[in-house]
C-alpha cells in the first residue's frame, strides 16, 4: 500500500506499508522523523503525539491507511508550526504556507539528516542573534524551565503544550493539568513541567504585546507552584 500525506509542511509518500503498520512506525522507520517515541504502543503514554489535522493524536493508535491525503505535525516541525501560526495571527488568519526560500534558512522536520545539514552550516549563514536548529517559544521554555530529565517523553508533552497554548493562550493550572493528562513523566514530578506551560505562556502572552516571537525571552516561570502533577 502507498500513503501520501503531508508532514509539516511538506509532500511524503510512504511505500510498501502493509495494512497493520502505524502511522508511528512510518514517521519513525520511514520518514525518519525519531522525534515521536515508541513506548507503550497503546495510547497510554502520549510519547508519540503528533497533531492529526491539527488534533493531537497518539501516533501509535492511528493506523496509516487513515491518513491518506491528510496533515501530520510532529516535534520536529514544532518551530515551523509555531511561525506559521505567528503568521496567522499577524495577518489576520492567513497563515500563506510556507514562505519563498524559508528551506534554505531552516529546517522544515521532514527528516533527521535535513536537521542535521541544517544545523552544521556555517555560522555568518545562520539567521541573525541565533545559531544552530530554531525552536519553538514552547522548546524553549522547557529548556529554560529545566523541564527535561532523560527526554523520551519530552516530544509528546511539547506537542500537547503547544496546542494548548494555541487555543488557550491564558491556561489555568487546571487547564494545564487536563491538557496533559495524557502524557507520563516518569522523571521529573510534573513539577518543571507545569512552570514551563506557564512560562511559555506568559511569555506569548508578553509577546504579542511586544510583537516579538517568544524564543528570546528569559525569566521564570509565571504563575505559583502547585504540589501535584498532572492527574
Amino acid at each position: 500500500m502507498r500513503v501520501h500525506f503531508t508532514v509539516n509542511g511538506r509532500a511524503q509518500t510512504a511505500d510498501d506499508v502493509w495494512e497493520g503498520e502505524s502511522l508511528l512506525y512510518v514517521l519513525r522507520e520511514r520518514l525518519g522523523l525519531p522525534g515521536s517515541k515508541n513506548a507503550c504502543e497503546q495510547g497510554e503514554c502520549g510519547s508519540c503525539t503528533v497533531r492529526l489535522d491539527g488534533v493531537p493524536v497518539c501516533a501509535c493508535l492511528v493506523a496509516a491507511g487513515q491518513v491518506e491525503g491528510r496533515t501530520v505535525d510532529t516535534v520536529e516541525g514544532l518551530a515551523r508550526y509555531a511561525e506559521q501560526r505567528e503568521r496567522e495571527r499577524e495577518h489576520g488568519g492567513d497563515r500563506g504556507g510556507t514562505e519563498p526560500g524559508t528551506e534554505a534558512r531552516r529546517p522544515d522536520g521532514t527528516s533527521l539528516d535535513e536537521a542535521r545539514r541544517w544545523q552544521a552550516r556555517p555560522e555568518e549563514d545562520a539567521p541573525a542573534g541565533r545559531s544552530g536548529a530554531a525552536l519553538s517559544p514552547v522548546q524553549q521554555a522547557f529548556l529554560d524551565a529545566g523541564a527535561v530529565q532523560c527526554g523520551f517523553c519530552t516530544p509528546g508533552l511539547l506537542v500537547a503544550a503547544d496546542d494548548l497554548l494555541e487555543h488557550h493562550p491564558s491556561p489555568t493550572d487546571e487547564d494545564i493539568r487536563e491538557a496533559l493528562s495524557g502524557n507520563l513523566c516518569r522523571c521529573t514530578g510534573y513539577e518543571k513541567i507545569l512552570d514551563a506551560v506557564r512560562l511559555a505562556a506568559a511569555r506569548q502572552e508578553s509577546d504579542q504585546g511586544n510583537g516579538r516571537d517568544g524564543r528570546d525571552g528569559s525569566g521564570g516561570a509565571a504563575g505559583s507552584r502547585t504540589e501535584e502533577g498532572p492527574r
